[in-house]
């Protein structure tokens, strides 16, 4: 039996990873039901938004503690927006918390390697209350 079948019978959906320049996989997500494109990001701990794309999701931010780190840069400032709603594909989930922060020297570094911009970073939070499953060799993530 596929993976693909397996997993599918087991309640998963699956959802296609397109790879970019840089090597990165990338799919498309909506949160609060507008589109976004994001970066897949096993090593990342929490699911970003970039501050420039606040206005575009219609995000409530509100001032944050937590400081990120991670792409060459350190300690950079975050706000937070609390209780939105993801959708990957047919994937969904309520009360999503996403950390905002500034990912220009992502989307910089992307531009430099003649990849798209992004407007975020699914990062390990919602891989796991998806129980993610990544096929690298067909490009698809699973989650349920």
């Amino acid at each position: 039996m596929s993976l693909k079948k397996l997993l599918k019978e087991k309640g998963y959906k699956r959802i296609k990873l397109k790879a970019t320049k840089t090597n990165h996989l990338e799919l498309v997500a909506k949160i609060n039901n507008i589109e976004g494109n994001f970066i897949l990001d096993t090593g990342a701990s929490s699911t970003c938004v970039g501050m420039d794309s606040v206005e575009h999701f219609q995000l409530l931010a509100e001032d944050s503690d937590i400081k990120a780190a991670g792409a060459g840069a350190t300690n950079m400032l975050t706000q937070i927006a609390l209780k939105n709603r993801i959708q990957i594909k047919g994937w969904k989930k309520k009360k999503v918390d996403l950390v905002l922060f500034d990912l220009r020297h992502v989307n910089e570094a992307l531009i430099n390697h003649d990849a798209e911009k992004v407007h975020g970073i699914i990062g390990a939070d919602l891989l796991n209350r998806g129980k993610a499953i990544i096929d690298y060799k067909n490009k698809s993530l699973y989650l349920k």
